[in-house]
């Protein structure tokens, strides 16, 4: 699958502007944003928990 490259970017924002209005996009911008930073988050701290972890199944 290739990338995406500028136009296709510039597309895109042009249809999102249609659709919801060139004042929401920082809005859903800014959701997105955390919403990726609070699944990153939660990700990196699954991987702390599991490392602390003993299996004691082979025991």
């Amino acid at each position: 699958m290739p990338g995406l490259g500028i136009r296709e970017l510039l597309f895109v924002l042009l249809i999102l502007a249609f659709f919801f209005g060139a004042k929401r996009l920082p809005q859903i911008a800014k959701g997105l944003g955390s919403g990726i930073r609070n699944f990153k988050g939660s990700l990196r701290a699954g991987r702390e928990d599991d490392s602390g972890d003993v299996d004691d199944r082979d025991a």
